[in-house]
């Protein structure tokens, strides 16, 4: 066994996935240590990880929150340094001192360290859907020149992953078709017309799951598994027609393969995303991750049902993005953060994102982005049809 510690940066450190990340970590400290982490706004939050784990770097979104902490660091006898911005993102994912990233951020903004991490050839955890929603081929293309390691940390990637065989150039004459599992969130009983009046606090109360409020909303949207179908393509390289998706409500069987002799394999555990992170952190070892174990003499039935197309209108467009004009995903993904945004804010109602969607799709027609600076060109002409679309749709 290697005894020499992984050097371990965690982007989104103070979100649900970093918090997580940091408790395996602390659970193996012979194994890992923190090189670095990265915030948004959250200060006092990062300030105690630092005091925790005693990170070489420190990075905050704007230079007011990241003076505030350096100020907070230097009074409470702390020596992380602290930078700000999207370059110091890229820096710290993409550091000679940097053995694996957490790449945790929401939304776009990670795709630009994701990038970094990937060409600097790291052990690259991704759980950022954005790196491969918005950057698809670009992004797989980095991961293969740079000869990073790519290790999904989505529940139902890691599942996936871990029911494939090793060897990945065995994939294509193998699978079948690959089945993902969703939980229907908290609106998969409820009749369509009765989502008119549904409020955040509603959509972000998860039946199974503890998440962030962005990705909570994709889950009672089902939105998430629309984007879930976007990674699976890139990620395993099989065709949109090769994705199939069944509801779950006990989120106990995280996802399937189906192989070409029919069989099926699966991988189980409990809701808990410590479990996808600690096999993102040691695979191919295995390492104790601090969920809870099933106890199958205990567990309830599992049962797995279509997805209402009338109830999550927005799954469908996984498939409609992909059969498109390369870049087209990006679109969705960046109407699809407007709207959620505007939603959270009260200015949209639920039942209107898949209209933001569909709407911002018809209007912005992308030509296939060679670069980062392309997709984030992209991205940033589809936000802009977004927030049109929500103005016409507000609430």
């Amino acid at each position: 066994m290697n005894t020499t510690k992984q050097r371990v940066t965690v982007l989104g450190a103070t979100g649900s996935v970093g918090v997580s990340t940091l408790d395996v970590i602390a659970r193996h400290p012979d194994r890992f240590e923190v090189f670095a982490l990265s915030a948004a706004t959250k200060v006092d939050e990062m300030l105690a990880q630092c005091a925790r784990f005693s990170p070489k770097f420190a990075v905050m979104a704007s230079a007011a929150h990241a003076e505030l902490l350096a100020d907070k660091l230097v009074r409470n006898g702390l020596p992380t340094r602290v930078l700000m911005g999207a370059g110091a993102l890229e820096s710290i994912a993409s550091h000679e001192e940097t053995d694996a990233v957490m790449a945790a951020i929401v939304g776009a903004a990670g795709l630009g360290p994701c990038l970094a991490a990937a060409r600097a050839g790291k052990r690259l955890l991704l759980a950022n859907k954005e790196a491969l929603v918005v950057g698809g081929d670009l992004f797989m293309s980095t991961v293969r020149a740079g000869g990073a390691t790519l290790l999904p940390i989505d529940s139902e990637h890691s599942a996936i992953f871990q029911s494939l065989p090793e060897d990945p150039s065995t994939w294509a004459r193998r699978i079948d078709k690959i089945i993902l599992t969703a939980s229907g969130g908290p609106f998969r009983t409820r009749l369509p017309a009765s989502l008119t009046h549904v409020t955040p606090e509603e959509a972000c109360a998860h039946p199974n799951w503890v998440m962030g409020r962005k990705i909570s909303v994709d889950s009672a949207t089902m939105m998430n598994k629309a984007l879930e179908v976007i990674e699976a393509r890139h990620l395993f390289g099989v065709q949109p027609e090769q994705i199939e998706v069944v509801i779950h409500p006990q989120s106990v069987v995280h996802s399937m393969v189906q192989f070409t002799d029919s069989s099926v394999i699966a991988q189980l555990g409990t809701p808990d995303m410590r479990v996808p992170i600690a096999v993102g952190l040691s695979w191919p070892e295995r390492i104790e991750s601090g969920a809870t174990r099933l106890d199958f003499r205990q567990m309830a039935a599992l049962t797995f049902d279509s997805p209402n197309a009338e109830l999550f209108p927005g799954l469908d467009l996984a498939w409609q993005a992909l059969r498109a004009a390369p870049g087209t995903t990006a679109v969705l993904n960046a109407a699809n953060e407007v709207a959620v945004e505007a939603f959270l804010d009260r200015r949209l109602r639920f039942d209107r994102i898949h209209a933001v969607n569909m709407e911002t799709l018809e209007v912005v027609h992308p030509s296939k982005p060679q670069s980062l600076g392309d997709l984030l060109a992209l991205d940033a002409t589809a936000r802009a049809a977004a927030n049109a679309a929500a103005l016409r749709f507000a609430a």
